[in-house]
């Protein structure tokens, strides 16, 4: 029987991780995800300014 983890916890092994330098600092840091271009990308430390605050 298939199984779908559609909506839930992936768990397909280790995190493929991707070096990208900070839009903001300009660190060299990795992200678990493949970064889309033309849009900027921010280290653990530079991300939380430029999220939106949530309601």
């Amino acid at each position: 029987m298939y199984k779908s983890n559609y909506g839930g916890p992936r768990n397909d092994g280790p995190r493929e991780m991707t070096k990208v330098v900070c839009s903001d600092c300009g660190k060299e840091c990795e992200v678990p995800f493949k970064p889309t271009e033309g849009r900027p990308v921010y280290c653990r430390e530079c991300l939380p300014k430029h999220r939106r605050p949530r309601f």
